[in-house]
């Protein structure tokens, strides 16, 4: 065991210890769901995902938003847990069943670590599992700011069979087109309760180690949580395989897939 190794473990052990788990795409790649800015064939980044992930895009071509999410939403609805998850759960079990805390903070819309048993989580980014009204501004009980429905696969049967505007699910309480319930490019973080913003900001002081895996830290978000872990002196471990080693934190070029049940054996 290696000294990065046993420093992590340390972190993990304390008394008072507060990990916050910070997952991206990467963690999900096993699972067979394509990242985003990662290299495998299948990354979304190549997709022209600026243009298609934001809420202009679905305005003005809702047919299309719709096909291109309903692609990614179906490999996420299909696909299992991969060790990876399973191994936060049972992190976040060992760490809570000795004293401290826990928290797991995803970029993924996925699911999977609510499969694997993760209880405190935060998705940041939304989720594949529901779907909500695109009506901003405006009262309605499934749109912003805290509104949405579970995934109704019914509301969808028209639309696969016949992709066109006349067949777009819509809301059964104003009729406006439903729309993913995920964040889109040209959002804000505060613009639905459910991603979990506020959450987040009332323990992210507190945390004593952040653990990042499988993220390109590409996202507003991730600067957050490196600057306040910088600010009040908290180590920072990158578990990535693909990121060059960096001074300033702990680096394991690992598979999550690989080094987190072992890590989660040991612990």
């Amino acid at each position: 065991m290696d000294d990065k190794t046993r420093r992590l473990l340390t972190e993990l052990r304390r008394p008072d210890a507060f990990p916050l788990f910070f997952t991206g795409a990467g963690v999900s790649l096993a699972s067979g769901i394509p990242t985003f800015r990662g290299t495998d064939p299948e990354a979304v980044w190549a997709n022209d995902v600026l243009e298609k992930g934001t809420y202009a895009y679905f305005m003005s071509d809702p047919v299309a938003s719709w096909e291109w999410y309903l692609d990614r939403f179906d490999k996420a609805r299909h696909a299992e847990p991969n060790p990876a998850h399973h191994a936060c759960a049972k992190i976040e079990r060992k760490v809570v069943e000795a004293g401290g805390r826990f928290m797991l903070v995803t970029q993924n819309v996925d699911g999977l670590h609510l499969a694997a048993g993760t209880q405190n989580r935060v998705e940041i980014h939304g989720a594949a599992r529901k779907m909500r009204c695109s009506r901003k501004f405006a009262q309605c009980q499934f749109g912003e700011p805290d509104g949405f429905m579970d995934w109704d696969e019914e509301l969808f049967k028209p639309f696969r069979e016949d992709p066109c505007i006349e067949t777009l699910p819509l809301c059964p309480e104003c009729g406006s087109l439903m729309r993913a319930h995920v964040l889109w490019f040209d959002e804000g973080y505060t613009d639905h309760e459910d991603y979990g913003l506020d959450e987040l900001f009332q323990v992210v002081e507190q945390v004593t180690a952040l653990v990042c895996v499988g993220t390109s830290f590409a996202v507003n978000i991730a600067s957050l949580l490196l600057t306040t872990a910088y600010q009040n002196d908290v180590p920072v471990f990158i578990i990535d395989p693909g990121r060059p080693p960096d001074e300033e934190y702990f680096h394991f070029p690992a598979q999550a897939e690989v080094f987190l049940p072992a890590l989660a054996d040991v612990l």
